[in-house]
């Protein structure tokens, strides 16, 4: 496990209501990440391989349980995931996509 020692090697939550942060660089499985919210710093262990730019959950969320970035409902989650995961298409859906086909 290594820790990731840059300021820059973080992941930052966008709104208080999120269950997800931004990933701000690249995230190794095995990394402890340091995660921003508001004036709050969180270190968590990153349970798999998370590409700048992507959400990682900052808490254990359910299967159909809803994802929230920006303070609001972004999708549900197709299958589980414990803090540290990576969500993406692979494991969370829209209802809004799916309606529209």
């Amino acid at each position: 496990m290594r820790e990731v020692q840059s300021e820059a090697k973080t992941a930052l939550v966008i709104d208080e209501r999120d269950n997800v942060a931004v990933a701000l660089t690249d995230l190794r499985k095995g990394d402890v990440c340091t995660v921003r919210k508001g004036g709050e710093v969180e270190k968590l262990v990153v349970s798999e391989d998370i590409p700048f730019g992507h959400k990682l959950a900052i808490q254990e969320i359910g299967k159909d349980e809803s994802v929230y970035k920006y303070g609001e409902e972004i999708g549900r989650m197709s299958e589980p995931i414990g803090k540290g995961g990576w969500i993406h298409s692979h494991n969370m859906y829209c209802e809004r996509g799916m309606e529209r086909g």
